[in-house]
């Protein structure tokens, strides 16, 4: 073991593991440094393609249609995307580095070298998707809401406490407490990902042992924190406990059976109490249901787009739509008000150039006009929920409120 670097001989394969942390200056010198004097066959970065481009590529931006991310229903995924990426650009701009910088210098080291190269990362929306897919309600809310401070946090981190992420005592403090609060995203995001990696980094190396007599030298450049689960899974692999074949960890599991059915039992609850005010209390009991129904809902929803700083026509689409979009299944007032936001406020040239930067701080996400309709999709979305379980608490209680006077009623005559 070397500094940030572990030496690995398994099988007549050389793995040479060098833990970065993702926003460090000596982290790239150690990469370059590295792969100059060890010259390996192969070096495996922790990237999947859909990262390298947006590191490689000025113009990947220009690429985005937020039209179609709203119908395709990712608007969520967006902006989980642009959150994580933003904390860490908020740190590299604070350090005078570029997240991931290391990965990219790894692999034009690498071409410079003429040493092949391999992206052994799973593609990013998948581990998002598979972890939004391990929480439960709680985890669900809890995950927005670290989402939500760690995009908005003042704190700052200077170089040296960026470097000592790479020692595993930090590391080690980072990881259980990420496992304590939020288990099943743990799990998706470092535990599958280092068995993804290390078979990833491993089948790199049988393909170049295969084309080669002498024995293999692969660097492989990861962040800090897999490096001790990689090591496990490599010597796995070496000894035949498992196989390279992480098929299953590239798909997303299908929604639960109550994930599939609460789209509909959330309308068919609140059709139901309203039905039931006109039954047990009458018209006027009813109406006003109704009328509670479309004023909370459609307020709460055109507030949220407000907070966004919306067009005034996609507030008017939030408080209209949010009513009905409550009780359709297959669509949300989110969508119905981002599509709008894009349309009457059209994201400019700036607006592409200056996203990276500008989702490093709150006053960016309202300048930008995409992340400002994205701001609108969530918000307008957020309201409307809320005013959902409000309204579902309210009919509920007129409900069992009307119920119980029934059988007051009735044990009263009974008791007579």
């Amino acid at each position: 073991m070397n500094g940030n670097t572990t030496t690995l001989s398994l099988n007549g394969k050389e793995f040479k593991l060098i833990g970065t942390a993702h926003v460090s200056r000596e982290s790239i010198e150690e990469v370059r440094k590295i792969i100059n004097e060890e010259k390996p066959d192969m070096v495996c970065v922790e990237l999947d393609q859909g990262r390298y481009n947006s590191i490689t590529q000025n113009d990947n931006w220009e690429k985005l249609n937020l039209s179609k991310v709203f119908k395709e229903r990712k608007g969520f995924l967006l902006i989980v995307n642009l959150i994580l990426a933003s904390f860490q650009r908020r740190l590299g701009n604070e350090l005078g580095v570029k997240p991931g910088e290391e990965m990219k210098t790894a692999i034009e080291t690498a071409k410079e070298m003429g040493i092949p190269h391999s992206l052994c990362d799973r593609e990013v929306h998948t581990t998002l998707r598979r972890a939004w897919s391990s929480c439960g309600f709680w985890s669900k809310s809890k995950l927005l809401a670290s989402l939500i401070a760690s995009a908005f946090t003042t704190e700052k981190l200077n170089e040296q406490e960026i470097e000592n992420l790479k020692n595993r005592s930090e590391l080690d403090g980072m990881m259980n407490e990420l496992a304590n609060y939020l288990p099943g995203v743990k799990e998706v995001l470092i535990d599958e990902r280092d068995r993804y990696l290390a078979s990833k980094i491993w089948t790199s190396a049988l393909e170049v042992s295969a084309n080669n007599e002498k024995p293999v030298k692969v660097a492989a450049v990861v962040g800090a924190g897999h490096k001790p689960g990689m090591i496990a899974h490599l010597e796995k692999l070496a000894s035949g406990e498992e196989t390279p074949d992480v098929s299953e960890l590239d798909k997303i599991p299908p929604p639960s059976l109550f994930s599939k059915s609460i789209k509909f039992i959330i309308p068919i609850i609140i059709i139901s109490l309203i039905a039931a005010g006109f039954i047990t209390s009458g018209k006027d009991l009813g109406l006003e249901m109704i009328r509670d129904y479309i004023l909370w809902n459609g307020s709460l929803a055109a507030i949220g787009a407000i907070i966004a700083l919306a067009h005034p026509l996609a507030i008017l689409v939030s408080f209209l739509g949010a009513p009905l979009t409550t009780l359709t299944p297959f669509i949300g007032v989110g969508i119905l008000s981002g599509l709008v936001q894009v349309a009457v406020s059209k994201p400019r040239v700036s607006d592409v150039q200056d996203i990276t930067q500008d989702t490093t701080s709150l006053k960016g996400w309202y300048r930008n006009r995409i992340t400002r309709a994205l701001l609108v999709f969530f918000l307008s979305s957020l309201g409307s929920s809320i005013a959902t379980f409000i309204l579902m608490g309210k009919f509920g209680s007129n409900f069992f409120a009307t119920v119980s006077v029934w059988f007051n009623s009735l044990f009263i005559m009974i008791s007579l």
